[in-house]
């Protein structure tokens, strides 16, 4: 993500912004936050179960791009702790963008991932995969069980489109939550 750190950090805090919105237009969708990045250096987390109205944009010096991917133990760590957090009946929302494949995990497997995620999302829980264009992010989706995906050009205007689609998708999701209206699988990224 180094390439494009200044549009993937511009895109997180607009994504954080559009979380605070739908906490407004939906006051009775109580919205938490969870956010963590990772590389093969360091984890952060910068979010844990907050509320949406109590955070703030991330400042420039808190994202740090670099490194190997350790994709399948962010992953599973990330949804462990979000899984220990929430109650039944919780609708959650999992996005996961990538600019690599795993290539570095060391306490979870893709098999554990797969099973956490079908798990879940017979509970509730929706999770999109995000991946640049240098991956088959289809099938990197399909291997963790994640119908909803979406690829993007890892460049400036790419990456811009990308987190423009992501939070007219995620506003979509909260309007179907609040009507009680479940998305079609496949259907979270479709626009009209």
């Amino acid at each position: 993500m180094e390439c494009i750190r200044k549009q993937a950090f511009t895109g997180m805090n607009e994504t954080l912004q559009t979380v605070r919105m739908m906490q407004k237009k939906y006051p009775n969708q109580i919205q938490y936050v969870t956010l963590i990045t990772f590389d093969s250096d360091h984890t952060k987390l910068h979010f844990d179960n907050t509320l949406a109205d109590k955070t703030t944009d991330l400042k420039w010096k808190a994202y740090h791009p670099c490194a190997a991917t350790p994709l399948y133990d962010a992953i599973g760590k990330g949804i462990s702790k979000v899984n220990a957090q929430v109650e039944d009946g919780d609708h959650v929302l999992v996005t996961i963008i990538t600019d690599g494949y795993e290539n570095c995990s060391e306490e979870w497997t893709l098999k554990m991932v797969r099973t956490l995620i079908e798990k879940l999302k017979k509970q509730n829980w929706t999770f999109t995969l995000i991946g640049t264009d240098n991956l088959d992010v289809e099938e990197m989706a399909q291997s963790f069980a994640i119908e909803e995906h979406m690829e993007f050009t890892q460049d400036e205007k790419g990456t811009k489109e990308m987190f423009a689609r992501e939070r007219r998708s995620r506003e979509r999701y909260n309007c179907c939550v609040a009507e009680g209206a479940p998305m079609n699988k496949g259907d979270f990224f479709k626009e009209n």
